[in-house]
């Protein structure tokens, strides 16, 4: 247990409760409730007369923020913990991380998108980075328990919000840059200067490994020890096969060959696997090792997830960005024997200029598409649906706004061999309608017709 805490309703006796004015609720509402359930000392902004002793301060998030840092960064350091940003990438790099950190006997742990891993723990998170808080909770829990390694997603919103504000990476890696976030960020320049901060939490002696085939990551050759791996990079891409079900790879390192089969599919997921390997044989482990372990690895939930399905495939993946829905229409594209089919929606209440540019990417790349509802949220389905198809001229689409009725005329579509893309969702076991999360899991609609 921290010392703080900013859910009244968490509170445990003895600790210091930290109102924080966030941006739909005050937590200078609930400090009654805090003293309540045991708080010591109560940190605000407002003046308020309280039966425990009470703090007031410029800025409550600040507080927190430097006190944590002060009190257990010192502890959490003690991690070897490696932080991978980019637009797209990130999960999928991360959880290959940790898995083969695991298959190479050591005690490591994982954290992002898809939640906290560690051997059988589980623990689910909101963002892709946690608050400062609850990252402070789930990193001091991991030193208490024994990580030796955690790897963890880095959003551009937590670098931007100082979420790891203490923190210092063994190594880092940039994966990529592509538009994302820009209603928060506003233009790409924004975006990759909130990158970039994740140099400031390198070690010293660290190392940063950057995708040599994305033009951005000439931006953090600023960083003096540096490796790059892709058509161009340290770690060479020289030749591969795809396969629906898994990749061969040959690359070289160092004037020397290797040949890897991993249980990926697609030309990203190749970038994604050579993410993993550079990080980890830039820290000490042997390339040897890490392909001898490679056919003991696979992708995360909802990362190019496929199911065979009558006699075509089921595909559901996560990508939701322009960039990321181009890339895996067109790695389908490469693998198809007959038609691909995908569904795609656009979330509500987000960035609406990237609407249009994946409305036409689907129906260009696709054979026949299925616009859906992702996550409207408390946004009209309507106008989501009217920027997705504004100014698209093909005729190979419908709209059904039901995401189940959706999926469910995606499967009774296929045909031999045809591949069925359902796309934007992946990991996520609910969708957002208003303010209510439903459960409702694109894997399980797939699997119900199996």
């Amino acid at each position: 247990m921290l010392k703080y805490e900013t859910n009244s309703k968490l509170v445990q006796k003895g600790q210091i409760f930290v109102a924080i004015k966030g941006y739909t609720v005050d937590g200078h509402d609930f400090v009654d409730d805090a003293i309540k359930n045991g708080a010591s000392k109560i940190i605000g902004e407002k003046d308020l007369h309280l039966s425990v002793p009470y703090e007031k301060v410029a800025s409550s998030e600040e507080y927190l923020k430097s006190h944590l840092v002060d009190e257990y960064s010192n502890k959490i350091n003690k991690l070897k913990i490696i932080g991978i940003t980019g637009t797209n990438g990130k999960t999928t790099s991360c959880y290959l991380t940790y898995q083969m950190l695991n298959k190479l006997g050591k005690n490591a742990a994982y954290l992002g998108t898809i939640g906290y891993y560690h051997q059988d723990e589980f623990i689910p998170v909101n963002n892709t980075t946690p608050d400062i808080l609850n990252l402070y909770k789930i990193l001091m829990e991991a030193v208490n328990k024994g990580v030796e390694y955690l790897v963890m997603e880095v959003s551009s919103h937590a670098l931007s919000f100082e979420r790891i504000a203490g923190l210092k990476f063994v190594a880092g890696a940039f994966t990529n840059l592509t538009e994302d976030h820009l209603d928060y960020h506003k233009t790409m320049e924004n975006y990759l200067n909130e990158k970039l901060k994740i140099l400031n939490y390198l070690k010293d002696d660290a190392v940063m490994l950057l995708n040599s085939d994305d033009k951005s990551s000439e931006k953090f050759k600023t960083f003096k020890n540096y490796q790059t791996y892709g058509l161009k990079g340290d770690y060479k891409i020289e030749k591969y096969t795809i396969l629906p079900d898994h990749t061969d790879l040959e690359f070289s390192y160092q004037n020397k060959k290797y040949q890897v089969t991993t249980n990926l599919t697609s030309i990203f997921n190749i970038y994604n696997y050579l993410t993993c390997l550079s990080i980890l044989n830039s820290i000490g482990f042997k390339i040897e090792d890490i392909i001898k372990n490679t056919k003991d690895i696979y992708p995360p939930k909802g990362r190019c997830e496929t199911y065979k399905v009558k006699n075509g495939y089921a595909v559901v993946d996560y990508a939701h960005t322009p960039d990321a829905v181009e890339k895996v229409i067109k790695a389908y594209n490469e693998l198809k024997k007959n038609r691909i089919i995908t569904i795609i929606g656009c979330g509500g209440d987000r960035d609406p200029i990237k609407r249009p540019i994946m409305g036409n990417i689907a129906t260009t790349l696709s054979d026949f598409v299925i616009f859906t509802n992702d996550n409207p949220r408390t946004e009209d389905p309507v106008k989501i649906m009217n920027d997705i198809v504004k100014d698209n001229h093909s005729t190979n689409y419908e709209i059904i706004y039901d995401r189940k009725e959706a999926i469910t005329k995606g499967i009774n579509m296929l045909d031999k061999e045809d591949i069925l893309l359902i796309l934007g969702k992946g990991h996520e076991d609910y969708q957002i309608i208003g303010h209510t999360k439903h459960h409702f899991d694109d894997a399980e609609i797939v699997k119900s017709f199996m």
